[in-house]
């Protein structure tokens, strides 16, 4: 696999007088990539009709001809005032009722028919023109579907589309009625036209409701995406991407993922630390300046997976940010660390975000690979060094992990329309145990839930998971992997219904989950042989083996043959624990590796990155901090 460097650009932004010399810049640090267009819509059609692309033409054909390959993406995340104004109900309305303003970006709903049609008609356009130009040799749709809260909208256009979505769902009203227990507080409906969405009611509204309309407006998305897909397609040849975010969960990246050749996202790993990660203070603290050590790696093979082996980081933090609680600037090393991060993850292009820092609006606190005044920052010093690295570092290819980590958004619009416990999330039970595995030393494959085949893997985990189709537990119970579930595992049917019998129902394994409890962050529940429960424990009926035990002598996970079901939420020393066992049962090496320092295996080498503010020691040798290590295998 050939790993690239690249950029992300705005020639509208500056002279076009300095076009040449950023291009013949960019080429000369060692960028290949450069993304452009993905905002540019006011520019491109300042008012209705009136399409100026002259300046679009020059831009590419500057970096063309400078070597440079273009990533052209459609503007639709910035539809400009004139399109609001021309429809002014296709603004995305917030869970009060209130309209999201003109003013930033992202301000549609993504159900609008009438901005739908704009969508199209500019997506044609920019496709028909550069469809088949030489130098456009990848494509983005839209920038960052679900950033700021925007993937669910409380609009008219939302509740009639939704509508017409559950009488598609459903067939008729008797059927979701009684899928959703209407029958209870008598909210049974006559017709569809009579459900509205799930907001603004006297208290909580049905959970069935809630999640349906969840899913609704994940598919709103999905489809939002297709259109344009099927228009760039129908002019070019280019795989298209687009640049997901961390910690967006509101729409299913792996149904969007299968209508592209290509998934990325935007790694901003000091912005994400202060309101992502959900870190404490202390961690924050330590990896202020560094990110946390696992939420780039865990995103990374998440969207590996959701671009079906081939992902890139479309947009690389390149220094302070100007977003997060707080911006500090990256330790010296970091820029280049989280580059070869990712291309341990398997990355083929990593892009820093942006070319030059902005000296006006929203981001012009953001750093970027230039100054503003056109000196070098940080990060483009980094990146020469990561490109001269390239050139003399082999090409590496990922090979598929010892462990399997299955992700669901769908259990996470349910996790999110019933916590059950103030801060439990599914992404933070996924992600928790995700840290586990890395602090172990092991490389980590995230599989998308519709898989069925586990064959290579020696553990698949699949903690949290409320919906479980038959077929999976079957596909599960009848692997040669060591099989991980809990809490919460198959814990409702697909309309959010508790299932008889009661969860998890799991073929193989004798356990039944006869209560849950949620417990104050003041309550954890301790483990036998150490660790704990936080947040939420589960009672269990079992005749299986216990593989923990309560303090007070109750099982809290057990396991027969190669099947184990947590009934908790483990701290860190209980996943530590679990896995450690587990390990030792599928005889994979492990590492007790300290706090910073990570590892991540790709044919023919282990790549080792520390994300401590000190030196450190490996299996492989002293490395530096922020520093990155090659070992041979």
């Amino acid at each position: 696999m050939k790993r690239t460097l690249g950029t992300c650009y705005y020639p509208e932004h500056w002279p076009e007088e300095i076009w040449e010399a950023d291009a013949r810049r960019m080429k000369e640090a060692g960028l290949t990539w450069v993304r452009i267009g993905e905002f540019a819509w006011s520019r491109l059609e300042p008012a209705p009709g009136d399409l100026q692309f002259d300046w679009l033409d020059r831009a590419i054909d500057t970096l063309g001809s400078a070597g440079l390959k273009v990533v052209l993406g459609t503007p639709t995340a910035t539809p400009p005032r004139w399109v609001v104004d021309k429809h002014p109900d296709m603004i995305a309305v917030d869970a009060s009722g209130q309209p999201r303003k003109f003013g930033s970006r992202r301000h549609y709903c993504f159900s609008h028919g009438g901005f739908q049609a704009e969508s199209d008609r500019i997506v044609t356009v920019v496709a028909e023109r550069y469809g088949q130009n030489p130098h456009v040799a990848a494509w983005q749709t839209d920038n960052e579907y679900g950033c700021h809260d925007t993937t669910i909208s409380y609009s008219v256009a939302a509740r009639d589309a939704f509508r017409v979505w559950l009488e598609q769902r459903y067939g008729t009203i008797g059927a979701l009625n009684r899928a959703w227990g209407n029958v209870f507080w008598s909210m049974e409906y006559g017709t569809f036209a009579e459900i509205d969405l799930p907001n603004l009611t006297v208290t909580e509204p049905n959970p069935s409701h809630t999640l349906a309309f969840r899913r609704f407006s994940s598919d709103q998305v999905v489809s939002f995406n297709k259109r344009q897909v099927e228009i760039i397609r129908a002019n070019s040849d280019a795989p298209i991407s687009h640049n997901y975010m961390g910690r967006i969960t509101d729409f299913d990246h792996f149904k969007v993922g299968d209508d592209l050749e290509i998934a990325t996202w935007d790694s901003y790993p000091l912005g994400f630390l202060e309101d992502r990660v959900g870190a404490s203070a202390e961690h924050q603290r330590a990896y202020a300046r560094q990110g946390d050590p696992d939420f780039q790696a865990f995103h990374h093979d998440l969207y590996r997976a959701v671009g079906k082996g081939r992902w890139w980081v479309m947009e690389q933090q390149p220094g302070p940010v100007n977003w997060a609680p707080y911006n500090p600037a990256p330790l010296p090393g970091m820029m280049r660390l989280w580059a070869w991060e990712a291309y341990a993850h398997g990355a083929e292009a990593v892009c820093y975000f942006r070319w030059r820092q902005a000296p006006f609006a929203q981001e012009q606190m953001h750093a970027g690979m230039l100054r503003p005044d056109n000196a070098d920052a940080p990060a483009l010093i980094e990146a020469r060094q990561v490109a001269d690295e390239l050139r003399a570092a082999p090409d590496v290819s990922v090979r598929q992990a010892p462990v399997a980590l299955i992700f669901d958004y769908d259990a996470d619009f349910a996790w999110a329309t019933q916590p059950h416990g103030a801060g439990l999330s599914y992404f933070q039970l996924v992600f928790d145990a995700y840290k586990a595995l890395r602090k172990l030393g092991l490389s980590i494959d995230i599989l998308r839930p519709e898989t069925r085949d586990f064959s290579g893997y020696k553990i698949v985990a699949a903690p949290g998971m409320i919906t479980m189709p038959n077929d999976l537990k079957t596909a599960l119970a009848e692997c040669d992997a060591e099989v991980v579930l809990g809490p919460r595992s198959a814990a409702r049917d697909a309309d959010m219904v508790i299932p008889v019998p009661l969860p998890p129902d799991m073929p193989g394994l004798d356990v039944t989950v006869a209560q849950v409890e949620s417990l104050r962050p003041d309550m954890p529940m301790p483990l036998k042989g150490g660790g704990a429960f936080t947040g939420y424990r589960e009672e269990l009926e079992s005749a299986a083996e216990a593989l923990f035990e309560l303090e007070t002598g109750e099982p809290a996970a057990v396991s027969s043959d190669h099947l184990t079901y947590v009934g908790g939420w483990c701290d860190d020393v209980a996943w530590r624990r679990l896995f450690e066992h587990l390990c030792a049962k599928a005889d994979i090496p492990t590492f007790d590796l300290n706090d910073g320092v990570r590892c991540r295996d790709t044919e023919g080498t282990r790549i080792w990155i520390n994300y401590g503010s000190k030196a450190a020691e490996t299996p492989a040798g002293p490395i530096a901090a922020a520093g990155v290590l090659f070992e041979k295998l």
